[in-house]
């Protein structure tokens, strides 16, 4: 497996987790951060199944912890599917 997508709700988070970084961080950190996101992506669309299943919280989901950030996925046939991204504080967010 190589192909991911991300959610719309994901993309919110992304840009959320950007903006806290820009103002609590500056630019440089938070494109670092952003970056390594991207890069955790990469790594969960290569091998997902190597994630711990997360089944107790919503069915079909794994979660790989990036930085301060839990990112959830599933897997749909050839693809993942980035869910959500949470802090750790805040599970509740999880769609």
């Amino acid at each position: 497996m190589a192909d991911y997508k991300l959610s719309q709700e994901a993309k919110n988070d992304l840009i959320r987790i950007y903006l806290f970084g820009v103002e609590q961080f500056g630019m440089s950190q938070a494109d670092e951060y952003y970056n390594n996101l991207f890069n955790c992506f990469e790594m969960i669309a290569q091998r997902p199944f190597s994630f711990e299943s997360m089944e107790h919280i919503k069915s079909g989901y794994r979660r790989c912890v990036c930085g301060s950030e839990s990112i959830y996925f599933k897997i749909n046939q050839e693809i993942v599917e980035i869910m959500a991204i949470v802090g750790r504080q805040d599970l509740s967010q999880i769609r």
